[in-house]
């Protein structure tokens, strides 16, 4: 592609998203450039704490139990207090926490403030993408969608490699700078973010039904997908939980972790935008098929690393799978979730990764101490082929279109167009008569 048309390529993949899109995006990249917790917690325990394997996995589990504790809750609050009081709460929330964390060093304060911060980092999430889904077109949401992970990774890319020589030098300096960067987070939340939860009409005319977490839990369809997202989270979670702790055990230190990991945000920052161009209008029931699989294999094949080299390039096959699983499967749990409920329809969504946090890192501590890697290796490959299945069966009794359609969205005013400060209002059909 000559250089003219990779300009035009980059114009049209940022082109028609609001302002508020991407202040929402600059937040978020700023968050991910202070990343250091969910990273390193493994490497600290272990290798600057001499911990055990299980003991470490015991605290990331603990962080994974606060982020499914507050999943919910954050989904709730985000439906019901607003998007931007919930992301305001939450990452003030986070900065203390993560602070305190740093200057822990009793096993027990360890374990209890590692739950805290797990509930703090994980509400934010819910009223992220809710407040995401509402500011932006529905036809634009695949980009949007991709463009927000590309800014995770893109700050992931940055801060795994300084992160890493940071945590050689002082794990406290790691711990403080996550903090000072998720307040600032807050701050751009509380200047320049309006709140976009849309407001239920008041015109006459049958009411609409409330939708609480139990619409959500019998919505087999939606419940199915949620249980495939965990399948395929407790893969990619091997990532910062398995692979440390086999690079560890193998005698590599925690900048050779950080620049094996890098890799993948270096990645996703460079392919996942063409990628998304690619994939975009293609079928999303294939997309996830063969993400699954390839996720599950990639990991499998780290049974053969033994190089900084070989981890390396392992980590390129399973973010593959990642940079076309993201925007794939957020998209589709976006245009599940009816209008005044994606609060608590992300939250669920949200809860199968925070499940898959609480759980991976005790199937990687037990099967690492009590088989070795290779175990864990075979354990995800068999995970990918199980979810590939999964997503066959559900995807074939499904009609193409799988995805709710957004009834309100021709009714709807542009967010561009809006007045500012003026709350969104829509009329919508009720869940049940679109379902």
């Amino acid at each position: 592609m000559s250089v003219a048309g990779l300009r035009r390529a980059a114009r049209e993949s940022v082109s028609g998203l609001p302002r508020e899109f991407w202040w929402l995006w600059t937040s978020t990249l700023v968050n991910r450039l202070g990343a250091f917790v969910a990273t390193f917690m493994v490497l600290y325990l272990t290798l600057d704490g001499g911990y055990s394997a299980s003991y470490a996995g015991l605290v990331v589990a603990l962080h994974g139990l606060g982020g499914v504790v507050s999943s919910l809750g954050g989904g709730v609050m985000a439906d019901r207090l607003g998007r931007r009081p919930t992301l305001l709460i939450a990452q003030s929330w986070t900065a203390v926490s993560v602070a305190v964390l740093g200057f822990m060093h009793h096993p027990v304060s360890i374990a209890a403030v590692a739950f805290v911060v797990g509930m703090a980092s994980n509400a934010s999430r819910p009223a992220v993408q809710a407040m995401m889904a509402d500011i932006v077109r529905p036809e634009d949401r695949v980009r949007a969608f991709s463009l927000n992970y590309w800014a995770i990774n893109l700050g992931f890319a940055i801060s795994s490699v300084a992160a890493g020589f940071i945590a050689e030098y002082s794990y406290l300096a790691g711990f403080l700078g996550e903090a000072a960067m998720t307040l600032i987070c807050a701050v751009v939340v509380f200047v320049k973010l309006p709140e976009s939860r849309p407001e239920r009409a008041t015109a006459a005319g049958p009411a609409e039904p409330e939708i609480g977490m139990g619409t959500v839990l019998r919505d087999r369809r939606f419940m199915s997908v949620v249980g495939l997202s965990f399948l395929i989270a407790l893969i990619f979670m091997q990532g910062y939980i398995g692979l440390p702790l086999a690079m560890g055990a193998d005698g590599f230190s925690s900048s050779d972790f950080g620049m094996a990991i890098a890799v993948n945000g270096v990645l996703i920052v460079a392919l996942q935008i063409p990628v998304t161009r690619f994939i975009e209008h293609r079928d999303p029931r294939r997309l996830l098929i063969i993400s699954s699989l390839l996720a599950g294999y990639g990991f499998w094949l780290t049974t053969f690393a033994g190089s900084i080299g070989m981890y390396a390039l392992t980590v390129c096959v399973w973010t593959l799978a990642e940079i076309v699983n993201a925007p794939t499967q957020t998209g589709l749990v976006v245009r599940l979730s009816p209008l005044h409920a994606r609060g608590r329809y992300q939250g669920m969504h949200t809860m199968s990764w925070s499940v898959a946090a609480l759980v991976a890192p005790l199937l990687a501590g037990f099967v690492i101490d009590r088989f070795g890697a290779q175990w864990l290796w075979g354990v995800c490959a068999v995970l990918g082929t199980v979810a590939g299945l999964g997503y066959w069966l559900l995807m074939r009794a499904l009609p193409a279109e799988t995805e709710r359609k957004d009834v309100a969205a021709e009714d709807e005013p542009a967010w561009e167009d809006r007045v500012p400060g003026e709350p969104v209002r829509d009329v919508v059909t009720p869940p049940a008569a679109v379902r």
